[in-house]
């Protein structure tokens, strides 16, 4: 995953413990044997080999849109977090402690009694506030108010490093405010893939409008005139695509220039709402869209804008209100767009609401409980082995020049590992949570966040800080930090499996650790440089170069259609793709390196180097729902499972090798043809 200002690009990671050899027994191969699909050739699809068993065999529970490994670590991570929040609710506890806040804010939320009772009342100021919109100005300024309470409206801040001069914050100001995934879902009106999403939008907004007083028959009409201004928002949107270049989106404007793109946003006087007025400059990351915004707030009735607002605030609250108005958002937004067919259960919503709300404050009572500290040191040392490899890689690089050879050193010396959970704990001390005050406490834990961000404004970027919780099964890098982030959550089988051969583990946990490290050399990771700052390092002929062999890995990966009528968008998914081809390259590489010579034993009938690939396939399995399948295509920036095995192997010499691939097998790639990047 690469977190940054400018993407947030869902990753998949790692977890472990140093895989040392040993002269011991012969370890067991820590290949899932009836995971394995064994009437299919590897040589010809090695996912479905890998994995094809499992997939056979396992439903989609009603509860999720898709299943894989990852939620089966998830599903352990939860039920240890259950405990440790339950224990916390059932107190007695001191007022003002983790356990206190933890505790209060789960039970407030599992009240549904006490919620029912309430129905929509607690927006209701929210409500009122829309409601008294009497011009464009006021228009202006009332969303940002409610932006500072967690509505999503047509713009947002957020407040990050400087591109570039990652040691200091700045606010950037960026596009937002449609429901469906992305633009893409509004503007092609030909693609069938999207029609469900398109068909249920408008009664959805309708139902929602309803819930605020509105009779049935003007929610309908006023549903039509909101999804129109959605579908105009989203028309002058940026794609994707062009979001993910820092470069595009690196636009300073001083404050005093903001009225170049239009005055309807009421700039001044939004800005001293969200707290922000001081700053000398912002980040305005889709120009022409805030132009286009500029007209569009003239254009539009401002009726029109209030029915599309009091939507919005439902839409954002209806997760912490009433169940009634709950169970609308959920058809919606998980049944119609995900596939989901049933909700979590409340014990699990609630899990999830003190996990985004006070998410360190559990961590650091699951780290205490669950993640032993050898663990950590241990981590350490397999992420040093992965990145001394990739230091020896870029040696051989036979498209690199010296110079950039050397700068791409440097950058990669700089690299800064977290494992596990933060040296500094985030306090919550001045944070309200009220036993009963169920949304009270969503509002201030909300204002909190924001404020928290705000204070950071004029202060030296805070390098300790993570931008993941430690009980989350993920993990990241950033690049304006120049750091690969791995949380405690990950740290466990079957990514890591203690009593498996290393090659196993080099797959599963090492490929993952080089696809982190990768992200910095990707082709958006690659434009900054060691100290995180936006700045051009290399050569043009290298990034020439560079270039062409990440156009040639996007020709392949647009040759992939999981769904008719719909493509893997090799540009969209680029970063991963990179990060997935040289995450496996270098972790096969250290897994060789580890043999110090000797030949791997062959165990359950396969080669030391077989297992390392089965690994790291394993290590992807998974299935989805085909709305959420859909969804992920016009949207995620990683390919689907399936492709992140049968997308980078082709490419790398020693899976050939390994399964003795020949011209007409599945997997066959043309030596010629072959990518390799890093």
């Amino acid at each position: 995953m690469k977190f940054s200002k400018f993407s947030m690009l869902v990753v998949t990671a790692l977890v472990v413990v140093a895989c040392g050899r040993s002269d011991g027994p012969v370890p067991v191969s820590g290949v899932h044997l009836d995971a394995l699909d064994t009437t299919t050739r590897p040589q010809d699809d090695f996912y479905q080999f890998a994995n094809g068993g499992w997939l056979d065999h396992t439903e989609i529970p009603e509860i999720y849109s898709g299943y894989t490994v990852y939620h089966e670590v998830s599903e352990r991570v939860e039920e240890g977090l259950r405990k440790i929040v339950e224990d916390a609710a059932n107190g007695p506890n001191e007022p003002g402690s983790e356990a206190q806040q933890v505790g209060d804010l789960y039970s407030s939320f599992m009240d549904v009694e006490a919620i029912n009772a309430q129905g929509i009342e607690p927006v209701q100021a929210r409500l009122e506030r829309i409601a008294a919109i009497d011009s464009v100005e006021s228009l202006a300024t009332t969303m940002a108010w409610l932006l500072r309470a967690g509505v999503s409206v047509p713009f947002r801040i957020q407040i990050y490093p400087a591109l570039e001069d990652s040691s200091q914050y700045t606010v950037y100001v960026n596009q937002s405010g449609i429901t469906m995934p992305n633009r893409d879902y509004y503007l092609q009106v030909d693609n069938e893939n999207f029609a469900a999403a398109r068909d249920g939008l408008a009664p959805y907004v309708a139902n929602m409008l309803t819930r605020s007083g509105m009779d049935e028959e003007g929610a309908r009409k006023a549903a039509k005139g909101v999804y129109a201004l959605e579908s105009a928002i989203a028309t002058v949107q940026w794609d994707s695509v062009r979001n993910r270049d820092p470069q595009q989106i690196n636009n300073p404007y001083a404050m005093d220039a903001l009225l170049e793109l239009g005055i309807n946003l009421n700039w001044d006087d939004s800005f001293t709402v969200l707290g922000i007025e001081g700053e000398e400059q912002v980040i305005i990351e889709q120009p022409s869209y805030f132009e286009a915004l500029d007209g569009l707030l003239a254009d539009i009735s401002l009726k029109t804008w209030k029915q599309y607002l009091t939507f919005r605030v439902l839409d954002a609250a209806a997760p912490y209100l009433d169940e009634t108005t709950a169970a609308i958002r959920f058809d919606y937004r998980n049944r119609i767009l995900y596939g989901q067919k049933q909700p979590e259960p409340r014990w699990k919503q609630g899990i999830g609401v003190v996990d985004n709300l006070i998410g360190e404050a559990v961590g650091k009572l699951y780290v205490a409980e669950y993640f032993p500290p050898e663990a950590k040191a241990k981590m350490e040392e397999l992420v040093q082995n992965v990145i001394a490899t990739l230091d020896e890689s870029i040696d051989e690089l036979e498209w690199m020049s010296p110079d950039t050879r050397v700068k791409s050193k440097e950058k990669l010396s700089k690299f800064t590992p977290k494992i596990g959970y933060p040296d500094e704990w985030r306090d919550y001390s001045t944070l309200a949570i009220v036993a009963g005050d169920n949304f009270g406490n969503i509002s201030r834990a909300a204002e909190w966040d924001f404020q928290r961000d705000l204070a950071k404004l004029g202060t030296p970027v805070d390098n300790k800080e993570w931008g993941m919780m430690p009980q989350t099964v993920n993990a990241y890098y950033d690049p304006s930090k120049n750091e690969i982030v791995f949380p405690a959550a990950r740290l466990q089988p079957p990514f890591f499996q203690l009593n498996a051969d290393d090659a196993i583990n080099y797959g599963a946990v090492g490929g993952v650790i080089g696809h982190e490290i990768s992200h910095g050399f990707d082709d958006s990771g690659s434009q900054f440089d060691g100290n995180g700052n936006l700045l051009n390092w290399w050569t043009d002929e290298d990034r020439e170069a560079f270039e062409k062999k990440t156009k040639a890995l996007v020709a392949q990966y647009e040759r992939f259609s999981p769904v008719e009528g719909m493509h893997v968008n090799g540009e969209l998914t680029l970063g991963e793709n990179i990060g997935d081809l040289s995450g496996v390259a270098m972790a096969y590489r250290a897994y060789i390196r580890s043999l110090n010579g000797e030949e791997a034993p062959v165990i359950d009938g396969f080669t030391g180097p077989q297992r390392f690939f089965l690994g790291y396939a394993m290590s992807r399995k998974g299935k989805y729902q085909d709305a959420a399948l859909i969804n992920r295509l016009a949207s995620d920036p990683h390919s689907p499972l399936e492709f992140r095995v049968n997308g980078p192997y082709p490419n790398i010499d020693a899976f050939h090798e390994a399964f003795d691939t020949k011209e007409g097998d599945g997997m066959w790639l043309a030596p010629e043809d072959r990518v390799r990047i890093w």
